[in-house]
């Protein structure tokens, strides 16, 4: 008999804590070898970590939410021998980062919306509410899983709890036809009424005072010098809801808290501290971009069809920053205490907005020796996966240069702020057409050009205007030298 301690593995490179975020077996359950444990978060993804041995876990040292420093023993399990009685850990009655999320079956389905107002929903007196983890509640969210819907499905965890196993089990097959969706319209808990309180009426306006007196209409319509109020929908005190005196308007001082989830949290944190250590400045540029968008509007169809993913201007951009920095390598660097590291591989992060709102920066390895074709499919596939939360810790460790396309969202420009510890980040601002003035042998002459700004931000400890301006300046010409009869499979 032999007892194995199970260590928080090394995540990556600068990952020294995880945040414990379920525990997928309990004290006392047998597991086998390369079997879920537990689910951890990290302040760059959320990943799962597997038994490293199979037999019964004897002890867990962590509860949910707890803070776990990286290579400490987090559980303990027992190889062979008898099953031991399990070993009951202490409860821990204060949570420090989350409450228990607890959800009972509603009148009306809805999806789930993780909000300050539904953090807890328990029916007095009901006595079916289930407990279901963030994970769990993060799936139903993302798959429109009702109240309900995830109340009846069957669980298989501790208690009867629904695991992630479960609910994407469930999402599977209904998605493949193979079960129909769970019959939500019958609650086993009585709908309860909302008690809605009277609106305050407000005072009544001088136009509705005139309209409600019938002899002031008459006297009003006798009069050569007035007319009779135009139905042009602009007349009325409360046009739609609208008052049209500003003494009516009603004021609640109503105000909503809502809590920063952890991924917020961390990017507040890490946003304070790259200010604070980086003195940053900001540079801007302009790039004519027509090549760019005549060569991608031509080949995109036939490049899709051939390479079996799309082909966006992300890529594009890519090449030509990665094929600079390796003329820049003061760029393409970091900075520890008084040294200055100067990075041989050129990894380029991508800020990628999630739907959730949050922000995360997956990272493609080796960027300068990628073809166009490489650099779409590693472009694809990364945004993808943070999208649908896929992604693995290594995707997001490395990065020596940071882009971030501001322009996705209808940007023009922005002032973006460096991730630690690299030294600079470039914004892509949104491609517009505009008249510019275009020297040719005959003269000058106005034509209309898709042009686009670029501004980096960059540690002026390292980068001096000078370079960060003559960097930016060799990127944007990079791009107006795109070929534009390029033929990418050239490249492969």
């Amino acid at each position: 008999m032999s007892v194995v301690d199970l260590i928080l593995p090394k995540l990556g490179e600068s990952i020294m804590e995880a945040t414990i975020l379920k525990w997928h077996k309990a004290v006392g359950d047998t597991i086998q070898l390369d079997e879920t444990l537990l689910d951890i978060a990290t302040d760059k993804v959320d990943s799962e970590i597997p038994s490293t041995t199979a037999g019964t876990i004897t002890e867990i040292l962590f509860e949910v939410n707890a803070v776990v420093p990286i290579g400490t023993v987090i559980a303990r399990i027992q190889t062979s021998g008898s099953i031991v009685p399990p070993i009951k850990t202490e409860t821990i009655q204060q949570q420090t980062i989350a409450e228990p999320v607890i959800i009972s079956q509603t009148a009306e389905e809805v999806p789930y919306t993780p909000t300050a107002s539904n953090v807890e929903m328990q029916h007095e007196g009901s006595n079916d509410a289930r407990f279901f983890s963030p994970l769990v509640l993060n799936i139903a969210q993302n798959e429109g899983v009702g109240f309900n819907e995830l109340q009846q499905i069957p669980g298989t965890g501790n208690q009867g709890r629904v695991s992630k196993k479960d609910i994407l089990n469930y999402v599977a097959q209904k998605k493949a036809g193979l079960i129909q969706p769970l019959n939500v319209q019958q609650a086993t808990t009585p709908p309860i009424e909302p008690t809605v309180a009277p609106a305050p009426v407000p005072a009544p306006s001088p136009v509705s005072a005139i309209k409600s007196n019938p002899q002031v209409q008459n006297t009003s319509s006798t009069s050569s010098n007035t007319f009779p109020p135009a139905d042009d929908g602009f007349s009325s005190s409360n046009n739609g809801g609208k008052f049209a005196n500003p003494d009516e308007v009603i004021v609640t001082g109503h105000t909503e808290i809502i809590e920063m989830d952890r991924m917020r949290k961390l990017i507040a944190k890490h946003m304070v501290e790259s200010v604070q250590t980086s003195p940053h400045v900001t540079s801007f540029v302009e790039a004519d971009v027509t090549n760019m968008v005549v060569w991608r509007e031509k080949v995109k169809q036939l490049f899709e069809k051939r390479e079996g993913t799309k082909l966006t201007f992300t890529p594009m951009f890519m090449e030509c920053i990665a094929k600079t920095l390796e003329q820049f390598p003061y760029i393409n660097c970091s900075l520890q205490g008084e040294n200055i590291i100067l990075k041989k591989d050129i990894n380029l992060g991508m800020a990628t907005a999630l739907p959730s709102g949050n922000l995360i920066v997956p990272v493609i390895k080796g960027a300068n020796q990628l073809s166009i074709i490489g650099l779409s499919k590693a472009v694809n596939n990364l945004a993808n996966a943070a999208r649908n939360n896929q992604l693995r810790p290594q995707d997001t460790q490395g990065g020596t240069f940071t882009v971030t396309n501001v322009g996705t969202f209808g940007s023009i420009m922005g002032t973006p702020i460096i991730p630690q510890p690299q030294v600079a980040i470039l914004a892509l601002g949104a491609i517009k057409k505009r008249p510019v003035v275009i020297e040719t042998p005959s003269g000058d002459a106005i034509l209309v050009r898709h042009m686009m700004y670029l501004s980096m931000s960059y540690d002026h400890r390292i980068v001096d205007g000078a370079m960060g301006s003559s960097f930016l300046s060799a990127v944007a010409k990079a791009f107006e030298q795109w070929d534009p009869n390029r033929q990418w499979f050239q490249y492969v």
